[in-house]
């Protein structure tokens, strides 16, 4: 029987890092979680690269169990589409290093229209860190690349915070699956709601 040593250890680095976020759900992490309930707006989530890719997944999971949000791309805000942003909006924004640049640069534009802002970061001492309201630490030991260098264990990390993050507002709004069937009307997800009610 062949074997794939390299993919193994891989699954498992990648499974201890979202292991590893268990201690991250501290008071920020709480904190968040009544912002985003009490949002009457919606969840903003934005990113660049393998971050942004994440963010758009959390950002469609949000929308499937009941929280309103989209995806906004850092540099398009820059060239007009922060006019998409509303009074009551949250943002969420994900940068593992927390010193990528169109994030940097967006971040002072964003405080001067009051939004109030989440950072999911695995960095402590980056700048968007020091320029949030609040922040999820999703630091991991290491990355799964034999190099420790391409973003895997730190995206798979931001993964599962924002899907820990959707499902306990969920819960907490207690969204029922009547409404849920409502939201996938097609599709085996659609169905299996359907047999639930």
């Amino acid at each position: 029987m062949r074997k794939f040593k390299l993919a193994e250890k891989i699954i498992e680095l990648e499974a201890q890092a979202i292991k590893e976020q268990v201690r991250h759900l501290d008071s920020n992490f709480n904190n968040v979680i009544y912002m985003i309930k009490k949002c009457t707006g919606h969840v903003v989530i934005m990113g660049i690269g393998k971050s942004g890719l994440v963010g758009k997944k959390i950002s469609a999971t949000m929308s499937s169990v009941g929280i309103p949000s989209i995806f906004l791309h850092p540099t398009e805000c820059l060239h007009g589409d922060l006019g998409t942003f509303m009074k009551n909006d949250i943002v969420i924004i994900l940068s593992y290093s927390g010193e990528t640049e169109e994030i940097k640069n967006i971040l002072p534009i964003l405080r001067k229209m009051k939004m109030k802002i989440i950072a999911i970061t695995g960095h402590p001492n980056a700048s968007i860190w020091h320029n949030s309201d609040y922040i999820i630490n999703c630091y991991v030991t290491k990355e799964a690349c034999p190099h420790n260098f391409t973003p895997t264990s730190s995206t798979i990390a931001m993964l599962a915070m924002g899907d820990a993050l959707a499902i306990t507002v969920s819960n907490l709004k207690k969204i029922k699956v009547e409404y849920l069937s409502l939201l996938h009307p097609s599709g085996a997800v659609g169905k299996k709601l359907i047999q639930k009610k």
